[in-house]
């Protein structure tokens, strides 16, 4: 995978054209994430964003390509959907009820506001470090991401940083209450959560 912002804007202007469809699993789950304030985390060109505002909901969306999100907000427009880039996280909603709010930076270096989303979602993006304190008290986390099984197929990561041992997504986040998990080897290998953060973690 890209590591350089420079290497993922390449990646997107090479892009025959960018994802429309969410990924399956965030339509299969749909009736389970709650309505408030999302987080995309790495959201690309923004097929998750673009799926959760077309549904009413307003998403902050995060990603380390300025090429990605241009073309996310272009998306936006064509379809009239309020969207404005925002310089930090913390400033992002405040006068958006539904729509998107973009934000281009580094995640890796990312401070996120505490007890502050309803929703996160982080589709083929692996970062251990993810920060649960981020969710607000019965927040839900949607993760799904490559397992080293995917080294059996072709596409996707390669290198073993940035694949999930098995069973790790699972136990990646000990404070929040598991709703669902699988593991899949079809096609390629990919682990899936989705966890609720409970009332009385601080």
């Amino acid at each position: 995978m890209p590591s350089s912002r420079s290497a993922w804007d390449a990646k997107h202007r090479l892009a025959e054209a960018p994802a429309a469809e969410p990924a399956s699993i965030v339509r299969e789950l749909l009736p389970f994430l709650p309505t408030g304030e999302a987080l995309d985390i790495a959201c690309g060109t923004g097929r998750h964003a673009l799926f959760l505002t077309a549904c009413g909901q307003h998403v902050t969306a995060v990603d380390f390509s300025g090429v990605a999100l241009d073309t996310l907000e272009l998306r936006a427009r064509s379809t009239h959907t309020p969207v404005r880039r925002s310089r930090v996280v913390h400033a992002a909603g405040r006068h958006l009820r539904a729509g998107l709010d973009l934000i281009q930076a580094n995640l890796e270096g990312m401070q996120l506001p505490e007890r502050r989303f309803d929703l996160i979602i982080c589709i083929q993006y692996l970062q251990r470090s993810l920060m649960v304190r981020a969710l607000r008290p019965d927040g839900v986390l949607l993760m799904e991401t490559f397992t080293r099984a995917q080294l059996e197929f072709t596409g996707g990561p390669r290198n073993p940083a940035y694949l999930l041992e098995t069973g790790e997504l699972r136990e990646a986040f000990p404070s929040l209450c598991v709703l669902f998990y699988r593991e899949l080897r079809a096609g390629q290998g990919i682990a899936s959560l989705l966890a609720q953060k409970p009332k009385k973690i601080e």
